[in-house]
């Protein structure tokens, strides 16, 4: 397996019910190495240029409006296989069909309050992590 980089933003409900530590330790303890951590409060147009992607679904609005309503902690991760391993350790996008022990399945509240963010494949992740981080603010491999 080779050692990838993926993205994280644990999301404002997460973040209001003071669970970011704990968060931070599951993913630590699922082998990832922090290399870059940052908490924003996400402006408007912040929000809509990182979900462009979604701008025609009839969901975007919402998602933008959740997504600013208050800061974020927004990491870089880095492991082998980063994006498939960490999509296992988020869990379901529902909360409710996420497997135990999962993120969203311990701090998930539903399908729009879900707790993280993560990268869907390599490509994007790399679009992601720069979309938040010059290169000079990530740590090197460790």
């Amino acid at each position: 397996m080779a050692v990838e980089r993926t993205l994280s933003i644990i999301k404002p409900d997460a973040v209001e019910k003071k669970k970011v530590g704990a968060i931070l330790a599951m993913l630590e303890d699922a082998g990832f190495s922090i290399l870059a951590l940052r908490r924003q409060h996400l402006s408007r147009e912040v929000a809509e240029g990182f979900y462009a992607v979604h701008k025609e679904r009839g969901f975007f609005r919402e998602l933008v409006t959740f997504m600013t309503r208050s800061p974020v902690v927004i990491a870089v991760l880095e492991r082998d296989d980063a994006v498939k391993q960490y999509r296992g350790v988020m869990g379901a996008t529902d909360p409710a069909e996420a497997a135990a022990n999962t993120i969203r399945k311990a701090f998930g509240a539903n399908k729009g309050e879900n707790a993280v963010h993560g990268s869907d494949s390599v490509e994007n992740a790399r679009i992601e992590i720069a979309y938040f981080f010059p290169a000079s603010e990530v740590a090197p491999s460790a």
